[in-house]
């Protein structure tokens, strides 16, 4: 999550990540558009599956997330152990 700066909402929009805040097992994320979401760090978790298996709908258009930012992504391969945790 910190490197992707991606998130995926629960509606299938993936949102660009502007800040991440760690606050114990948890995180606040807010989003480019103003969203904010708190998350938990678990790697069975519904936005982990979603980044691993890349179960997105559409960008945010108010994120307005960057076309080779999306391309990477496409290419990006997840491993069930990364790309869930909130520890660097």
């Amino acid at each position: 999550m910190d490197k992707i700066k991606l998130w995926p909402a629960r509606s299938g929009i993936l949102h660009g990540i502007r800040e991440v805040e760690k606050i114990g097992n948890s995180a606040s994320i807010t989003t480019h558009c103003g969203k904010t979401f708190r998350v938990y760090n678990s790697r069975t978790s519904r936005a982990a599956r979603w980044l691993r298996n890349k179960w997105i709908s559409e960008p945010c258009k108010d994120c307005k997330v960057p076309q080779w930012k999306l391309d990477k992504y496409s290419r990006t391969y997840f491993s069930g152990h990364y790309g869930s945790d909130l520890r660097k």
